[in-house]
């Protein structure tokens, strides 16, 4: 009966053991006073910038062992603005590819700088990049209409596959969806995203605008979608709302009836 919990448990526990109070002889130091330990290499390509969003996962130590974040506990990793993170956390995310992990230790000046409540001192932490997100206010290039690689449905509902997700299973007109999503207007103004408030929002299908209520039913779990959904399918010239045409990035990060 102890076998499947221990065989669960192994593979997070491997990245989140307590790290040793002092960096090991093989870590590297940079110049701020950071200290870090590649724990798994990332993929090829490009850095995050100072302006850009990333979706990571971390745990995070005090001085004393103590745990005093861990995002893998919620299960989704959250969206964070690399300008308002703590500067141990960014100067490392600023050299990172996505998929890469590391140990962190964090000297207090830059980790909580001793802010009240906080954990005071050196922090450690297992921080691991999912992936690297430009900024809501950049809008697509192709905003202003669907181009040729998009597809169109009978509806007026236009889509195209940014991203496939895993999985046979589709949400139904009354699941609970969680989703990540940022909306424009076809002259690229941003009006609405979740990325800014770090958590996927669960909102119920039924209850969203039509354009989304076709096209979600359409996605798997992990799919991201561009969608360019019409008037009629969008808010309908609903006061308060934006008109015309609008473009959806859309994540289904999970739903459940």
């Amino acid at each position: 009966m102890l076998l499947r919990p221990i065989l669960y448990l192994s593979i997070p526990l491997l990245l989140q053991a307590l790290p040793p109070d002092q960096p090991p002889a093989d870590a590297v130091r940079t110049a701020s006073g950071l200290t870090f330990q590649v724990v798994h290499p990332g993929r090829e390509g490009a850095h995050p910038t100072a302006t850009d969003f990333v979706r990571v996962h971390f745990v995070g130590w005090d001085g004393e062992g103590k745990t005093f974040a861990n995002t893998r506990a919620d299960g989704e990793g959250p969206c964070v603005n690399l300008a308002r993170i703590m500067p141990g956390m960014r100067e490392s995310l600023l050299a990172m590819t996505a998929g890469e992990r590391r140990r962190l230790w964090i000297p207090e000046a830059l980790a909580f700088a001793g802010a009240k409540g906080r954990p005071a001192g050196m922090v450690s932490m297992d921080l691991e990049l999912l992936e690297i997100l430009p900024p809501p206010s950049q809008a697509p290039a192709d905003v202003a209409a669907p181009g040729p690689d998009a597809q169109v449905l009978r509806s007026g509902l236009a889509f195209k596959v940014l991203r496939p997700g895993t999985g046979q299973a589709h949400p139904n007109r009354s699941s609970w969806v969680s989703v990540h999503y940022t909306g424009w207007t076809t002259d690229g103004k941003l009006f609405d995203t979740s990325i800014t408030k770090g958590s996927a929002p669960s909102l119920r299908l039924k209850e969203t605008i039509e354009g989304w209520i076709e096209g979600l039913q359409l996605m798997t779990v992990g799919e991201r979608r561009r969608f360019w959904i019409p008037q009629k399918l969008a808010y309908r010239g609903q006061s308060g709302m934006p008109a015309g045409m609008l473009v959806f990035d859309v994540e289904l990060v999970g739903f459940h009836d």
